[in-house]
């Protein structure tokens, strides 16, 4: 076994023996009836097993690991639906960090993210739909910041990393919670996580500029689609574990005489849905294992990866209510939870529709070269 590959297995291992102590499924139905935020204890207590620095380069406190890994521990705490940011706070924020070129302010973040100090969220979209990373309207002036910034994750994060237009290009600036001329409102998701909206009206950027006009664009991209990817592997963690549910129901649940999994008619609805957890199973695999060697077709999996991944959630999440029968529509019965984090993570960065368009684009782009 490679040392790569012993990496993977520790961090599955860390996954399991986490979700055990700490069942993400009670966290999360906790978050869905509170409202509440990020969960700093158990932040901390992942930190405390590395997980917020799997992407932070060893010489900031990090692991220094890379896609595959993350991709892999998320697939695997997903299954549990652990509702902390991971994702959002532990690969975007860092990632958009690691290739900024204002060292002073990078390194001193990397630090805190990696031991868990700070959680960050990278404020790029301004309005419903907005998927293309240029796109920005919220301006840099005379050292203060001013537009709003939408679909924030996570809302109650301790700083941002905002996106603006500054002269003729982008860069990316870091504020802080809490300053003047900052105002976040929390916007719920269906799954109980919650959504920043930022009204950025004259804010000073006193920690200055991250990432100039010279990097700010690549940055911002490259992290967006990784965490895209990412965001593929979550999606295949609850895939998986809501069939498993509904196969379990299927074997007790007395019909006739006779468990429901005995008909066949049931039998071909649930095989369609293996069929696709399957093939999500394999790109994913495959888009982690090539991007752990060569990064330069990222946009390419960001796409392949999440369109397939959206399109089989969305799938999954209407057969298993109905499989389930009357109690799938019952609060008390946990099949609901996956239900509505499939609707999220489907619809984050990007649905299956968009991202097939965006693929046949880049396919004709290149045929046309």
């Amino acid at each position: 076994m490679s040392a790569e590959e012993d990496h993977i297995t520790a961090l599955r291992d860390s996954a399991k023996a986490f979700s055990r102590r700490n069942p993400g499924v009670a966290r999360a139905r906790q978050l869905r009836d509170s409202g509440g935020g990020v969960n700093r204890e158990m932040w901390r207590t992942m930190a405390g097993v590395g997980w917020p620095g799997i992407l932070v380069p060893e010489e900031f406190g990090g692991l220094g690991l890379g896609l595959r890994e993350m991709g892999n521990l998320l697939e695997e705490i997903s299954r549990d639906l652990a509702p902390e940011p991971l994702n959002a706070a532990a690969a975007m924020a860092p990632l958009l960090l690691t290739n900024s070129d204002n060292v002073e302010i990078r390194d001193s973040l990397l630090q805190q993210v990696a031991a868990g100090d700070a959680i960050l969220a990278v404020a790029w979209q301004e309005f419903e739909g907005d998927l293309a990373p240029g796109a920005v309207k919220t301006s840099l002036d005379k050292g203060r910041l001013n537009g709003v910034k939408r679909f924030v994750v996570p809302a109650d994060a301790d700083g941002y990393l905002v996106s603006v237009r500054s002269g003729d290009g982008m860069v990316i600036c870091f504020i802080k919670r809490g300053v003047a001329g900052l105002s976040v409102t929390h916007e719920l998701a269906a799954d109980g996580t919650t959504l920043g909206l930022l009204h950025l009206d004259g804010v000073e950027v006193s920690e200055g500029v991250v990432a100039s006009t010279r990097v700010a664009a690549r940055a911002l991209t490259l992290a967006i689609e990784s965490s895209t990817v990412l965001a593929g592997a979550e999606l295949l963690g609850v895939i998986s574990r809501a069939l498993e549910m509904t196969l379990d129901h299927m074997r007790v649940r007395v019909q006739f005489g006779k468990p429901i999994g005995a008909f066949q008619a049931l039998q071909h609805r649930v095989s369609d849905l293996y069929i696709q957890q399957v093939v999500c199973e394999s790109v994913v695999r495959d888009a982690l294992d090539s991007l752990s060697s060569d990064g330069s077709q990222l946009s390419r999996w960001a796409s392949r990866v999440k369109a397939r991944c959206s399109e089989a959630a969305m799938n999954m999440a209407r057969e298993v209510v109905q499989l389930h029968g009357a109690i799938g529509y019952a609060d008390e019965c946990d099949i609901g939870l996956f239900v509505q984090k499939c609707i999220v993570l489907a619809s984050w960065l990007g649905n299956a529709c968009h991202h097939r368009l965006r693929y046949c684009e880049m396919q004709q782009a290149s045929a046309a070269a």
